[in-house]
C-alpha cells in the first residue's frame, strides 16, 4: 500500500468518526429537547386538573365566607392568569401568575380557619386536600422541568455541542420560576384586620 492510499484511508476514518460523533451529539440534543417537552406536559396536566378544581373550592367557600369575596376573587383572577400563561407557553408570566395563585390559596386556606363550619364541610376538606396534593405534585414536576431545562441549556452552550445546536436550531428553554412571595408566610393577622 502506498503512502497516498494510507493517507486517504486515515482521512476517511477521521471523517467517519467525526460524522458518527456529530450524529451522537445531535441525538443527545434531541433527547434533551424531548425531555423538556415531557417535563412540561407533566406540569400542564396538573395545572389543568387544579384549574378544574378551583371553581369548586371557591363555590364551597362562598357558601360560608360571605365577607371574603375579595380573597375569592383574587384566587379566580390568578387562576385565569395561570391558564392564559399556560396556554401561551409564557414561562415568566406563568411563574408570576402561579405565585399570585399560590399566595391567594394560602390566604384562602388561612381565612378558612375562621369558619369552623367551612372547615368541617367534607367537600371543602376533600377539595383542600386535592388542591394541596396537586400543589405538591406541581412543585415536584417543576423541579424536574427546571432540571431538564438546565441540562438542555448547558448542553447547547458546550463545545462541540454548540456547533450542532446552532446548525440545527436547538435553542434554550426558560426556567419556570416562582417569586419569593410563594415561600413567605401568610400574614393571618392582616387577613382578619384588613
Amino acid at each position: 500500500m502506498s503512502t497516498g492510499s494510507i493517507f486517504w484511508i486515515v482521512i476517511g476514518l477521521v471523517l467517519v468518526v467525526v460524522l458518527v460523533y456529530g450524529i451522537q451529539i445531535y441525538n443527545r440534543l434531541v433527547s434533551l429537547k424531548h425531555n423538556v417537552s415531557k417535563a412540561w406536559s407533566n406540569i400542564d396536566v396538573l395545572l389543568k386538573q387544579r384549574h378544574d378544581e378551583l371553581p369548586k373550592l371557591v363555590e364551597v367557600c362562598k357558601q360560608y365566607m360571605g365577607y371574603e369575596q375579595e380573597t375569592l376573587q383574587k384566587v379566580m383572577e390568578a387562576r385565569s392568569q395561570v391558564a392564559q400563561a399556560r396556554e401561551g407557553g409564557n414561562m415568566p408570566a406563568l411563574g408570576a401568575a402561579e405565585s399570585r395563585l399560590r399566595l391567594g390559596l394560602g390566604n384562602l386556606f388561612a381565612l378558612a380557619e375562621a369558619y369552623p363550619d367551612l372547615k368541617a364541610d367534607t367537600t371543602f376538606q376533600h377539595l383542600q386536600d386535592r388542591i394541596s396534593a396537586l400543589e405538591n405534585s406541581i412543585a415536584d414536576r417543576r423541579e424536574y422541568y427546571n432540571e431538564s431545562v438546565n441540562l438542555n441549556n448547558i448542553r447547547i452552550e458546550q463545545f462541540p455541542d454548540v456547533i450542532i445546536a446552532s446548525k440545527f436550531g436547538f435553542g434554550p428553554f426558560e426556567l419556570l420560576e416562582f417569586s419569593d412571595e410563594e415561600t413567605a408566610d401568610v400574614n393571618v393577622g392582616r387577613l382578619f384586620n384588613g
